[in-house]
């Protein structure tokens, strides 16, 4: 995009390593004002790397960056966002025991005699709101008081209060509703116009269709393709993106054998507080049946309820047949059920990120590898390289912190933590939020092979190709409870989404009362 002499920002030969890794080597980057410039790429491609040398986060080893023409080196975020840069990072930066105010404002409050000004800071925050289309958030309202996707709203209002020149969104949409979704885009696209640069970071093929003008793809620490949006196939950026032919197929769905059995999981009329109503289904050994509907329908809850996290449930839970009661995720994950929970959240809810990897895959397990409160090293030693194997898991050693690794590689020691108890029934709340397209294969194949072992698995994905892909029937969530079942051919996007806003169409029929398998 033209107009001035000098690109607004570039990055020529930036190299960083880590140890032995290498995690940039050479890399250039170009970014123009008044362009939204996509970044693409696997986890551990070099992306996180990147954004954080650009956001003063770490210090490049060698190579240049320009602003206006001009070399800069940030010492610090603090100095990068003065110079007009700010990132919003996957990670939230949020402090929940403060408010949506104290937050945006955080680094840089209003002051009058000395003492915050409580008044501007609320102007302020009632302006960087409304700016990222979020204007039904208070401004006073404590940021734990709030759902995921709320939070990563203020994260954006947070930014754009800093009034950058260079916004980095780094998956600032994976924990949005849709409808949020559609209003930070057009915030985006609004933020381009009025000049801004834009470097998006996103494994959503659709956003990057939408959004992108420019687009540059990383592998394994290098900058491999730039090209305008729409100039290459989705299968031609993959393909960039792992470096091998690629063909995004699910694996086959082997047709379900009838059984006499009981169900492995089965739910009569399960209900809580306003958000779950009257739920009645039954999974199979070997089945995977997936969750449907719009983000924030009750699915959540409802694998919340399973695993014993809420308190307060009605209804009745059977495991194989015969009544259970799941008081507690300790209960759930006992032998006699055998239940797992792969939570939303990995950063919060299911890894402890200083740690070392180690410590994070065999804590789910400990019960199982310890003989009167002593820790079988051998058996907890065989245990943990069966599951790196299981899942190539890319480490540099099993006592490095878990937070090191990648987005993706972190996922998948959610699940091998879980796995290590060897589990009969598997509960996944959106396990491929956030990473990356060969990744998610790998998850796809997985839930594929422990399907055929005999575990029962429920899937709840935000994502429709991967309900269609993976699972034997989808019971669509509308207002808290199942309004439909969708089996085999009958799951397709249109039924899906007529499902999800709750219209009638011949795609899968109403259900009177929720389905029992």
């Amino acid at each position: 995009m033209g107009g001035s002499a000098a690109p607004l920002f570039q990055m020529a030969g930036v190299c960083k390593r880590y140890g032995g890794v290498r995690a940039l080597e050479k890399a250039d980057l170009t970014v123009e004002a008044g362009q939204i410039h996509a970044i693409l790429g696997e986890n551990g491609a070099g992306k996180s790397t990147l954004i954080k040398i650009m956001a003063g986060v770490v210090a490049a080893d060698e190579g240049r960056m320009l602003l206006d023409g001009r070399e800069v080196k940030f010492a610090s975020p603090a100095a990068a966002n003065q110079a007009g840069i700010v990132c919003i990072f996957q990670e939230l930066s949020l402090v929940p025991d403060l408010s949506v105010a104290d937050n945006i404002s955080i680094s840089n409050p209003p002051k009058r005699f000395g003492l915050i000004d409580r008044r501007a800071q609320r102007r302020i925050a009632e302006e960087a709101l409304a700016r990222a289309g979020a204007e039904d958030i208070h401004p006073l309202a404590p940021v734990k008081d709030l759902a995921l996707s709320r939070r990563q709203m203020v994260e954006i209002a947070k930014a754009l209060a800093r009034n950058p020149r260079v916004l980095i969104l780094d998956e600032a949409t994976s924990a949005l509703t849709a409808a949020d979704v559609a209003k930070v885009f057009v915030v985006l696209k609004r933020l381009r116009a009025e000049g801004l640069a834009l470097l998006y970071i996103s494994h959503r093929m659709h956003e990057i269709a939408e959004l992108a003008d420019q687009c540059t793809v990383f592998r394994n620490g290098h900058n491999v393709a730039s090209y305008r949006a729409g100039e290459k196939s989705d299968n031609e950026v993959v393909e960039l993106m792992i470096g091998r032919e690629y063909s995004h197929v699910f694996p086959a769905k082997p047709p379900l054998k009838p059984s006499d059995r009981p169900p492995a999981l089965e739910v009569r009329r399960l209900a809580w507080s306003d958000r779950l109503r009257d739920i009645s289904f039954g999974v199979r050994a070997g089945e995977v049946v997936g969750l449907g509907g719009l983000d924030g329908q009750g699915q959540r809850e409802l694998l919340l309820a399973l695993f014993g996290v809420l308190r307060g449930v009605s209804g009745e839970i059977l495991i194989d047949g015969a009544p259970a009661s799941i008081s507690s995720p300790s209960a759930a994950k006992a032998p006699k059920i055998g239940m797992a929970l792969i939570p939303e959240d990995r950063k919060t809810e299911g890894l402890m990120l200083p740690m070392s990897v180690s410590v994070n895959l065999s804590f789910a397990a400990l019960d199982r590898i310890s003989n009167r409160g002593v820790i079988d090293r051998a058996k907890e030693r065989e245990l943990i390289d069966h599951m790196i194997e299981l899942l190539a898991i890319r480490t540099d050693g099993t006592n490095v912190p878990v937070g090191s690794l990648s987005g993706g590689n972190q996922q998948k020691v959610v699940i091998a933590k879980w796995l290590m108890v060897t589990p009969r029934i598997i509960l996944l709340n959106d396990p491929t939020r956030g990473i990356d397209v060969g990744t998610k294969a790998e998850i796809y194949q997985l839930l594929r092979k422990l399907a055929a072992t005999g575990a029962a698995i429920l899937f709840y994905s935000t994502d429709y190709d991967e309900l269609i892909g993976c699972c034997e029937r989808v019971l669509v969530l509308y207002d808290g409870a199942v309004k439909r079942e969708l089996v085999g051919d009958e799951i397709t996007e249109r039924a899906l989404i007529s499902s999800a806003l709750n219209i009638t169409t011949s795609g899968g029929a109403d259900m009177a009362s929720a389905v029992s398998a």
